[in-house]
């Protein structure tokens, strides 16, 4: 992982846990009833003719390829979350929670009454903490 890469997963994280909650929501609403159609449904014989056409079937489709955006978000928050307890000294905690929450390095900043050129210090450090562990044997 580089570190461009590591930037944009704290940059993204906050959005990400977001969409993952509501989509998860959304799909916990509906699952139900495309399920029993699409479900087992699915594997059972079909009449020719165009599914493909049918509004509900291109819906579960959408809703498919949204899941699977989820579950490559929800590895992303992994990536991050696993990394966490390398950052250890409080002033990077407090950075490191602040970006977690979606917060600019300028409002960081004003709340620790520190320059946000202290805080992009920070957040450095805290990046290449956590690209340490992308060198660990068992993290590859």
């Amino acid at each position: 992982m580089t570190k461009e890469e590591m930037v944009q997963l704290l940059k993204d994280y906050h959005w990400m846990i977001n969409s993952v909650k509501v989509i998860r929501e959304g799909m916990n609403e509906v699952s139900e009833g495309m399920t029993a159609r699409y479900g087992l449904e699915a594997a059972m014989p079909k009449a020719s003719g165009g599914r493909p056409s049918d509004p509900i079937y291109r819906e579960f489709n959408r809703r498919e390829r949204r899941l699977k955006k989820v579950y490559e978000y929800e590895r992303k928050i992994q990536l991050v979350q696993e990394r966490i307890p390398l950052i250890t000294e409080d002033r990077e905690i407090e950075v490191l929670h602040w970006l977690l929450e979606g917060k600019s390095l300028r409002w960081i900043g004003r709340h620790m009454q520190v320059s946000d050129r202290q805080i992009g210090r920070i957040k450095d450090a805290i990046i290449d903490k956590m690209l340490q562990m992308s060198h660990m044997p068992h993290m590859s």
